[in-house]
C-alpha cells in the first residue's frame, strides 16, 4: 500500500532552511527520490514514511496532512 504526502515535508524542510539533498540524506535516501515525493510524484513506502516523520519530530499522520499536530 502506498501512501501519497500532502504539502507538510516541504513546508517542515522550509521553515527548518533545508535543501532537499540535506533532507534526504538524513533518511537515507537520494536527493532525487526525496524530490519525487515532496512533489507528490511518487509515494513513499510505510517504513520511509515513518522514518521521514522521525526524522522531522512530527507524526505520520501530519505528513499526510491529516492532523494540524
Amino acid at each position: 500500500m502506498e501512501i501519497p504526502l500532502g504539502k507538510q515535508p516541504k513546508k517542515l524542510r522550509c521553515e527548518r532552511g533545508m535543501t532537499q539533498k540535506q533532507t534526504a540524506g538524513a533518511p537515507g535516501m537520494s536527493s532525487v527520490t526525496y524530490l519525487h515525493y515532496e512533489k507528490a510524484q511518487r509515494e513513499p513506502p510505510p517504513s520511509l514514511l515513518a522514518d521521514i516523520a522521525k526524522y522531522y519530530g512530527v507524526t505520520t499522520d501530519y505528513l499526510l496532512g491529516l492532523s494540524d499536530y
